[in-house]
């Protein structure tokens, strides 16, 4: 069992972690200054759910294998760095039919497309895996019972801090939507710049290593 003091001193610095500008808080903040904060929300909670994934890999000791079997770490971020290119091109689509027809609305992908796109963006990332095998461990102890038990404690705590920091940078983004969002030339910057964003993220995973 995780005691109180270790408990608080991990989710402190899981808040921290969060804050911190990364590929996934970025992810939110170009969805919600799109679509609006709800839809920062919903990432979030597909986000979150890759962490599930990401924890219980850990917990189980899959991680492992994307530390010492580069083809199987290149493979995953080289899926994840396809998507993110697939997202870019959608971004950029939908800004140059904003630009043809001089507006009329940003296309809507529905909450569920944007909850499969936080899940996708999160596990097809391996990084993280790696990160949570490196990074949960250090606040284990053999002696305070089960390790696994005491990973997924920590995974649960670390998918608190990270809701309740996206949920703000959702709620952000969606200040940005209204603003954007007010003439066509907005929408098209907008949809023009999550696109840059999205090609970015993409070159920034497959070109980076472990």
């Amino acid at each position: 069992m995780l005691t109180v003091d270790v408990a608080l001193a991990f989710f402190a610095a899981s808040l921290l972690l969060g804050i911190a500008p990364g590929p996934d808080n970025i992810f939110v903040l170009t969805q919600s200054a799109v679509y609006g904060a709800g839809a920062g929300v919903v990432t979030t909670l597909g986000l979150v759910t890759g962490l599930c994934v990401h924890t219980a890999a850990v917990a189980l000791g899959v991680a492992a294998i994307f530390q010492s079997s580069p083809m199987a770490f290149t493979l995953l971020k080289t899926v994840g760095a396809a998507y993110l290119l697939w997202l870019a091109w959608l971004s950029f689509r939908a800004g140059a039919s904003l630009a043809l027809t001089g507006g009329g609305g940003t296309p809507f992908p529905g909450y569920a497309a944007l909850y499969r796109r936080g899940i996708v963006m999160n596990v097809t990332n391996p990084k993280v895996s790696l990160f949570f095998l490196a990074f949960l461990p250090q606040f284990c102890d053999p002696s305070r019972g089960s390790v696994a038990l005491q990973v997924l404690g920590l995974g649960l705590l670390f998918m608190l801090a990270t809701l309740m920091v996206f949920f703000s940078v959702a709620l952000l983004g969606g200040r940005l939507a209204l603003w954007f969002n007010k003439a066509p030339g907005g929408q098209i910057l907008i949809h023009r710049a999550a696109g840059l964003v999205f090609a970015g993220l993409a070159l920034l995973l497959l070109f980076s290593g472990k």
